[in-house]
């Protein structure tokens, strides 16, 4: 049972980016993708409206709570990117800190636009944080 409001949807990921808007965030959203794909070597799909997932876990809490979710990615918001990172940032300040212009949220990200950020600094934190979500909760490529 995913008790996840947010799950995948099967929309289009390539009909999605085209059209975000501003046209710079859609240019960005597509060069980010690229960058997930290489570096998790998953398919992205859609989950909820507008977030692009790479791979997926299962968890299951002590208090019996359990779902899928996504493992790792983003959503192109008008404002800001929101970045995915799982499980979160307290073993990441050595690479955040390398990382260039951001804000931190629980286990995202936010970005104003990419040329404010290091993207091959971004790759190794996305693996990073497959790596340590994957210790604790296996990471499927769907």
């Amino acid at each position: 049972m995913n008790g996840n409001k947010t799950v995948p949807t099967g929309a289009s990921v390539a009909e999605f980016l085209h059209g975000v808007e501003p046209e710079r965030k859609s240019v960005e959203a597509q060069e980010l993708d690229r960058l997930f794909r290489r570096v998790t070597g998953f398919q992205p799909q859609i989950w909820g409206t507008s977030i692009i997932g790479y791979g997926r876990y299962h968890y299951r809490y002590a208090s019996g709570r359990e779902g899928a979710f996504l493992a790792t990615g983003f959503a192109p918001r008008r404002a800001r990117h929101s970045i995915y990172i799982m499980p979160g940032y307290q073993d990441y300040s050595a690479i955040l800190s390398r990382l260039g212009k951001h804000r931190l949220g629980k286990s995202c990200l936010y970005v104003n636009k990419l040329a404010d950020i290091d993207l091959e600094v971004l790759g190794e934190l996305i693996r990073a944080g497959l790596k340590d979500l994957n210790a604790i909760w296996p990471v499927q490529s769907e």
